[in-house]
């Protein structure tokens, strides 16, 4: 487990954090002067695990999501583009697995393509909701645990973030994934110019909600001193639920959020180019 407290060197390159970037919330958040990678700095006994909720996906928490159940629709043709990139690259085969599955409709998505898909997922109301539709869903964090076997693709969509150690963690993925394996992941840009302006105003700028944030070189570094191959960095569009973006805006505008009757159903095609998907493959030994 991280040291919250003492931050002697950045978990992406090693190098010692310049201090304080800002503060939000009472959060420091401390950027590293090489890569640019950020970590927020929390008190030890903060438990995280208790943050995420049922009340997380469903309009209880400032920075969560608006209603992540009822934004099923817009969700899912969503997943369905990430799965068919999957598809141009020849990536659907075998075994999937998604950490932090949240209420498994990628997984839903994925099952016609590949042979098992399997999720982990920190919310116990999420892994009863996914077990529902007969998904195959470990409750936990990424450990020993819940990783079982090996993958030929793992996922992790707006994730890598939030864990307590992120290169503790991709590196336990990488030992997980088969030679060839890929590892597709999605997370802010904090490098991108409108985190660069925005400051301690960025959307994306929420502890303790997000612990981690990254820069391109942060996490090319980070992925590459797991063993991985970046084979695609880029920062791709996407459609986002009405609901969502009507609830952030409040928070953004210094308004306590509430849930405003939009149907879940409607989405906007929305690329602000401050969010990062990375592709990146473990290297086969032959």
């Amino acid at each position: 487990m991280v040291s919250w407290n003492r931050m002697e060197k950045c978990f992406c390159c090693g190098s010692t954090p310049v201090g304080v970037a800002y503060t939000v919330k009472s959060f420091p958040i401390v950027r590293c002067s090489y890569c640019g990678a950020g970590r927020t700095r929390l008190d030890a006994r903060f438990d995280f695990t208790k943050y995420y909720t049922e009340a997380y996906f469903q309009g209880g928490v400032a920075d969560g999501y608006a209603d992540y159940l009822g934004s099923e629709q817009t969700l899912r043709p969503e997943f369905r583009r990430i799965l068919a990139h999957l598809c141009r690259l020849n990536c659907t085969r075998g075994r999937l697995l998604e950490f932090g599955c949240a209420y498994g409709f990628l997984l839903r998505e994925a099952e016609p393509l590949f042979e098992q898909v399997e999720g982990i997922e920190l919310s116990s109301d999420a892994v009863r909701f996914c077990r529902l539709y007969g998904l195959q869903v470990r409750e936990g964090s990424v450990d020993e645990a819940t990783l079982q076997g090996n993958y030929d693709v793992i996922v992790g969509l707006d994730v890598i973030e939030h864990v307590p150690d992120p290169q503790d963690t991709i590196r336990l993925i990488t030992r997980h994934l088969n030679p060839g394996g890929l590892l597709l992941m999605t997370t802010g840009d904090w490098g991108s110019p409108l985190a660069r302006v925005m400051g301690p105003r960025w959307r994306l700028m929420t502890p303790p909600q997000h612990l981690s944030f990254f820069t391109a070189k942060s996490m090319r570094l980070i992925l590459e001193s797991a063993g991985l191959r970046v084979l695609e960095l880029s920062h791709p569009g996407k459609w986002v639920p009405l609901s969502l973006i009507t609830y952030q805006l409040q928070r953004l505008a210094g308004f306590k959020p509430r849930l405003l009757s939009v149907p879940g159903s409607w989405g906007l095609p929305m690329n602000l180019w401050d969010a990062m998907r990375v592709i990146a493959m473990k290297a086969d030994p032959s």
